[in-house]
């Protein structure tokens, strides 16, 4: 069975003539293990795929399987617990707490999860050092680059050992040599498991993935 299955999404917003169908009868479906790329302009409606894959957004219309479950039926406290159990989020701003280290922001979905310190702490640092930044375990993101952060961002999606890993435009604030950094990082966390869905505008970071899913005015066109 497909770690993502989606039949006939649809999510429009407005109505009438005003009417914008974000996702217009989207089916795809993601093995465990694979690294995709979503690719699409401004507009086409990738972030609204993003969203709902991640559990963000409720599709109006079709369903939408997640390891099994339907997560199509779910309140809003079941996408919640589904979320931090499922998937590990990566977001083009990092989306550090300014005022915390990067082993704290690591230790941050532990906490809601309500784990113990010590296991928090333990988590954080093996998190770190995967992404070969112990040394910046007590650095605030002010005290960082941005591969850093980023580095950090991908630390906090995996302390959590969700088996998915979705990065949105996670290279999008990077110059060319951390975006490639980030881009490998990817790539053995792929390798030892992960399941990595990217989403990306970018034709050449879409390229390095192992299967490329092109979306345009709501509809998976490739």
């Amino acid at each position: 069975m497909p770690l993502i299955e989606m039949e006939n999404i649809r999510k429009i917003y407005g109505n009438g003539n005003a009417a914008v169908r974000a996702l217009d009868g989207v089916s795809l479906s993601i093995d465990r293990g694979e690294f995709t790329a979503i690719i699409g302009a401004s507009g086409s409606g990738k972030s609204t795929l993003m969203n709902t894959i991640g559990c963000l957004d409720r599709p109006m219309e079709g369903s939408y399987l997640l390891d099994g479950t339907d997560v199509s039926l779910l309140g809003d406290k079941e996408l919640s617990d589904i979320r931090s159990r499922k998937i590990g989020f990566i977001f083009q701003g990092f989306n550090l707490i300014p005022t915390l280290t990067a082993e704290e922001n690591v230790e941050l979905p532990l906490l809601y999860r309500n784990i113990p310190a010590r296991e928090r702490r333990r988590a954080a640092k093996a998190a770190l050092e995967r992404v070969r930044l112990s040394a910046r375990a007590k650095h605030r993101p002010s005290e960082m680059s941005g591969g850093q952060q980023q580095r950090t961002a991908i630390a906090r999606a995996l302390a959590a050992d969700t088996p998915i890993l979705l990065a949105d435009e996670p290279t999008g604030n990077l110059d060319s040599e951390n975006s490639r950094e980030i881009i490998e990082l990817l790539h053995e966390l792929n390798a030892a498991g992960k399941t990595i869905i990217l989403i990306t505008h970018d034709g050449k970071i879409a390229a390095s993935a192992g299967r490329i899913v092109r979306i345009s005015e709501g509809k998976v066109v490739e």
